[in-house]
């Protein structure tokens, strides 16, 4: 009798794993959904904001902690992912090579998902606005193809998605190294809801264009994995590479 592929350990918690966390990622999507319903995007933008535009704007912390630095330390987070595949370094040699490319190419991959549909979209910023000092008019993204007035490309927030890309390496982690995959998922979301919040009083993107940036991300995230899992069976070489303890190669 052939033994199984899968250790029995594990496989009869993958169909549990599976629609756990479709449950979640639809109610997150239904949570989205819902704030875009409430139509709250204008009157929290308010908040922060006037017909004289938004005192944030130009702030010093903002501008380069926040946006400038935030984006630089995203893409040096990229690289090292990156470089770690073959050269890990803490708790990613728990992991084999493609686990570990898994979670670079999920980043990379969340980063132009939210990229090309920012690109695409024709919703302005909020700073664009005239109710803000700007030409443009509220339009809703869900409009697809009216055009505001503005200069529209501002739609899902493109800074927090430097957070929220790496959610995807809570997929790639959650197996071996739980602990690790736990305080990786809550980092990355916390990077995305401050860079967003941090937009957000700039008047640079509204509160649903930082949701809908981290449920994108999340959710590519997700696909990434499972085609990871589809995947790697194909290439049992590279998927059994890891790294010991002690940092040597086999």
């Amino acid at each position: 009798m052939q033994p199984s592929s899968v250790p029995p350990s594990t496989a009869p918690h993958a169909p549990l794993h599976r629609h756990t966390l479709l449950f979640w990622t639809l109610g997150a999507l239904a949570c989205v959904l819902a704030w875009d319903a409430a139509g709250q995007d204008l009157a929290f933008a308010q908040v922060f904001g006037s017909s004289n535009g938004f005192p944030m704007r130009d702030q010093w912390f903002f501008v380069q902690v926040l946006h400038e630095g935030a984006r630089r330390l995203g893409w040096l987070l990229v690289l090292l992912l990156a470089l770690s595949v073959w050269w890990p370094r803490g708790f990613l040699r728990k992991l084999d090579a493609s686990e570990r490319l898994q979670m670079a190419v999920s980043a990379l991959l969340s980063l132009a998902v939210v990229s090309i549909t920012k690109n695409l979209s024709a919703t302005s910023c909020p700073w664009d606005l005239a109710q803000f000092g700007g030409v443009a008019r509220h339009v809703s993204h869900w409009a697809l193809g009216v055009l505001d007035g503005g200069s529209g490309r501002c739609f899902p927030a493109g800074h927090a998605s430097a957070g929220f890309a790496f959610l995807g390496g809570y997929f790639a982690l959650r197996h071996k190294a739980p602990t690790a995959a736990r305080w990786w998922l809550a980092g990355a979301l916390l990077a995305g809801f401050v860079l967003g919040a941090a937009q957000q009083v700039r008047g640079a993107h509204f509160m649903s264009h930082t949701l809908w940036t981290g449920w994108l991300c999340w959710t590519t995230g997700w696909l990434c994995d499972l085609a990871a899992t589809a995947l790697r069976p194909r290439f049992p070489h590279f998927a059994n590479t890891s790294t010991p303890a002690d940092g040597s190669h086999a």
